[in-house]
């Protein structure tokens, strides 16, 4: 699977935002603030992952096709590894 900028992009963002919570966490800043940082952070990932697996099923999904093979268990597979990442 070939993982374009964009997804590359956001996983830059979250670098960034996990800088920024250590940099909260060292001045101590407020647990409420720094939780709701925490949360974006996962957000954030959780969308990331969830790109990944549907540019990755789209193209499962055309090779199963090409091959005449079952595009059901393709997308179980998907539905399976986005269950398990929670």
């Amino acid at each position: 699977m070939k993982y374009d900028d964009d997804m590359k992009r956001r996983l830059n963002r979250v670098e960034g935002q996990v800088r920024g919570v250590l940099r909260m966490m060292e001045e101590q800043k407020n647990c409420k603030d720094v939780v709701s940082q925490l949360s974006a952070v996962r957000s954030a990932i959780d969308k990331t992952m969830a790109l990944v697996v549907a540019v990755n099923l789209e193209q499962c999904i055309r090779e199963e096709q090409e091959q005449g093979g079952d595009t059901g268990k393709v997308v179980q597979e998907a539905v399976q590894l986005l269950i398990k990442s929670r």
